[in-house]
């Protein structure tokens, strides 16, 4: 009633105002809304009905700002209830993955990039798990998708970077670490990742140039003490590589730096008698081994060395280093086993009967040095012992050929090398008479997992067992 009344009282007033008004100011105005067509107004209804029309704009105008709004803010709800629920199904993805539903996470991580195809870290785990499952096409296609996105992302580039690793392409998995170091050049993940590639590759001189650059990075004791051992092993595949290509002074250069970083890497130092030993300086190249045996004691140096001097047809020499090893260490039966498997080479069967026969300790875990008593026995015309020892060797169910071994994963090899094939690591290989074969089995088994197969040929490989 009230509003009425109000409207009543309103419209009486606008009408008085408007009758006063239009008696102070009488007559018509003449509007014209074309050449021929024009109407008359008087002043005062003229003057209302701009006032009409300027509030009609404002009242559109203020429509359409409140209406843009309106949208927006439906909008905006819109876009944060996706996100919402974007959100929880990428937590739930991970949450899957984490507790190993490898297939559930895959479809929560479908799902959220169905609704919102530019998620990051969706596409992100959803490759990872690709990778894993070795779908590296399809992790390639995530990943790169989340590089458009996000182009300077080290995250999305380390992670594709391993998808184009895992797919053998490593010209491009090479590129993309190397555009990390472009955005970020003290980057040492993808530094380290770029070196490990190069090792995989063997292209030594790339990764002795990165790894010169990390051994000065700043890095705990611990890391930096296992960067510089990493750097004397690629110093000597520098060194090996140059040897193979003919390019011996440049690979003696390479042998030497690697001695002189560390005095103890093996490999050098065989290396270093190669060189001699190819350039015809035979006596040299044993006088250098001989010296070496000396200070580090090491059997396989004394293996070189029996077949330096037996190419050299100087067997007396040979029988002489390991009479003077054993007369220095007369309780070592590394090298009495090792002299009298010399002596069986030589046909001197008496004397290797003499020895093998009473040395203790590899006969029940050597099926060698059964094979060589049989054979001793058989030339002694000794035939019932010959027979038992055969027994022995044959009831070996893993047989020891060689006497390498890698004292980190156990590997075992017929020919000694720099760098062990299994695990990668350089001046590892020891060489054993005999060997725990159920401890190298167990570890063994445990580091498979861990291992990785590299392809790598060193040089100066002695020879087989028997």
């Amino acid at each position: 009633m009230l509003r009425i009344l109000l409207t009543v009282f309103l419209v009486i007033v606008a009408s008085l105002i408007y009758g006063y008004f239009r008696e102070l100011n009488p007559g018509e105005i003449s509007i014209r809304t074309s050449s021929t067509a024009s109407f008359d107004l008087s002043p005062v209804s003229l003057v209302l009905l701009s006032m009409a029309i300027g509030a009609l704009m404002v009242t559109l105008v203020v429509g359409l700002r409140e209406t843009k709004h309106l949208i927006a803010n439906w909008r905006h709800t819109r876009l944060r209830r996706r996100d919402e629920k974007v959100d929880g199904l990428h937590r739930e993805g991970t949450h899957a993955f984490l507790s190993k539903r490898i297939a559930e996470a895959v479809g929560l991580f479908q799902k959220a990039l169905a609704l919102d195809p530019n998620r990051v870290d969706s596409l992100l785990w959803l490759g990872n798990i690709y990778r894993a499952e070795k779908n590296h096409a399809e992790a390639i296609r995530l990943h790169r998708s989340a590089r458009r996105l996000e182009e300077r992302n080290i995250e999305v580039l380390l992670e594709l970077a391993k998808d184009l690793e895992g797919a053998k392409r490593f010209e491009e998995a090479l590129q993309t670490l190397q555009d990390i170091l472009n955005l970020d050049q003290a980057n040492l993940t993808a530094s380290i990742r770029k070196r490990d590639l190069f090792i995989r590759l063997e292209q030594w001189g790339d990764a002795l140039e990165i790894q010169h650059r990390l051994v000065k990075a700043n890095l705990s004791e611990q890391d930096q003490r296992a960067e510089a051992s990493l750097l004397v092993g690629i110093t000597y595949e520098v060194g090996r590589q140059f040897l193979e290509r003919g390019h011996p002074e440049k690979a003696r250069r390479y042998f030497r730096g690697a001695m002189k970083r560390d005095r103890t890497f093996l490999p050098a130092y065989i290396g270093l008698g190669e060189i001699l030993i190819r350039e015809g300086k035979t006596k040299n190249a044993a006088e250098i081994l001989e010296k070496v045996y000396a200070k580090t004691r090491n059997v396989i140096i004394l293996h070189r060395l029996e077949e330096l001097y037996l190419d050299s047809g100087e067997p007396g020499e040979i029988i002489r280093v390991y009479q003077e090893a054993v007369q220095r260490d007369p309780q070592n039966s590394v090298l009495q086993f090792y002299l009298g498997k010399l002596y069986y080479r030589l046909e001197m069967i008496d004397e290797a009967y003499d020895l093998l026969s009473t040395l203790e300790g590899p006969q029940d875990q050597l099926a060698d040095y059964h094979k060589i008593m049989a054979n001793l026995h058989l030339r002694k015309q000794l035939m019932e012992q010959a027979v038992e020892e055969l027994k022995k060797a044959l009831g070996f169910k893993k047989r020891v050929v060689v006497p390498y071994l890698c004292t980190n994963c156990r590997e075992e090899s017929r020919e000694w090398s720099g760098r062990c094939r299994r695990c990668g690591l350089w001046n590892t290989y020891v060489a054993l008479p005999w060997v725990d074969t159920s401890r190298a089995e167990s570890q063994g088994d445990g580091e498979t997992a861990r291992a990785r197969s590299i392809p790598y040929q060193g040089i100066a490989s002695p020879y087989e067992t028997v």
